[in-house]
């Protein structure tokens, strides 16, 4: 794979899973010139799904191996209890002689990398790398980790980079953080989505149009967003400048902490966070794909939603 850090990239970038976070990477990608949609590959296994791929230039497939022998770097982007199957359906439609030297990127919350890479063994010279991102990378917000598998090379690291830092963040973490990261940056948006739809509700409470509302709410988060990031100053010295005494934000600033909202959110991320760590503790012990292409046993017992 080429090292360049500078122009588009030259390689076929494959998604099994044509979900949401498959669209966010790819379409991250593409807004900053990386890669055009003649470029990608995406299989899954209903025809409604790949319907919005065809429709932007991609190539799409029902046959998870087809696609493997086409590109060079593949998206794992299935839920995680799909994962045996996903690869189990690559067997079944190629040959394991024809996936050699390929570049996994796994974006599976609590799939370890010693899960993957035992799920892959099969496969001549892959390379993992595990990511944990989010759906902001849509539009250029996205805030990404990253842990290389034992295998992967300097040039999979470094496109690894190039592919998330062109849309955001993107950091290099030890896999001991991920499931404190899919707890913050994975399951944040929600979080913050659900801010913005109360703080929008409240300007409705009080004689604000809808539109208007949501407007106001969203670039207040994103504004003081920016304050935080740009700054660099502590939260607390940004929210007392805001205080002032006997004023209409302290005064509001008391409810939210009589209603325990700093909290509500400690223990969402905590929530989350030990959600993840379940998972890994599941697919550890539960992945496994024989070299035939049979699954030995299911990951898990039910779906995660």
């Amino acid at each position: 794979m080429s090292s360049e850090n500078s122009g588009p990239l030259s390689q076929k970038i494959g998604f099994i899973g044509p979900g949401n976070m498959a669209k966010a990477i790819c379409e991250g990608m593409v807004r900053q010139g990386l890669v055009d949609y003649s470029q990608i590959y995406v299989s899954g296994p209903h025809e409604k799904s790949l319907v919005y791929w065809r429709a932007q230039g991609a190539k799409t497939t029902h046959q998870n191996g087809k696609l493997a022998e086409e590109v060079d770097v593949i998206f794992l982007c299935v839920k995680p209890h799909v994962l045996p199957e996903a690869i189990a359906d690559i067997y079944k439609t190629s040959s394991p002689y024809r996936i050699v030297g390929k570049l996994f990127i796994s974006i599976l919350a609590g799939v370890t990398i010693a899960a993957l890479e035992n799920t892959l063994m099969g496969f001549e010279g892959s390379r993992v790398v595990r990511v944990m991102t989010n759906t902001p990378l849509m539009v250029g917000e996205g805030c990404t980790a990253y842990c290389p598998g034992q295998v992967a090379i300097d040039e999979d690291i470094a496109l690894v980079r190039r592919i998330f830092e062109v849309s955001g963040v993107c950091n290099l973490v030890p896999e001991s953080m991920f499931d404190a990261i899919c707890g913050i940056a994975g399951s944040g948006p929600a979080f913050i989505y659900l801010v913005i739809e109360a703080l929008s509700d409240g300007a409705v409470k009080n004689g604000i149009p809808r539109e208007m509302a949501t407007k106001l709410a969203a670039q207040t988060v994103l504004g003081a967003s920016k304050m935080v990031l740009e700054t660099g100053r502590h939260t607390g010295t940004l929210k007392d400048e805001v205080c002032s005494p006997s004023g209409t934000t302290i005064s509001g600033v008391h409810v939210l902490e009589q209603h325990g909202v700093r909290a509500a959110f400690m223990d969402a991320v905590e929530a989350a966070t030990s959600r993840s760590a379940e998972l890994s503790k599941t697919k550890e012990t539960k992945t496994s794909v024989s070299r035939h292409g049979s699954i030995k046993t299911p990951m898990m017992s039910k779906p995660v939603l």
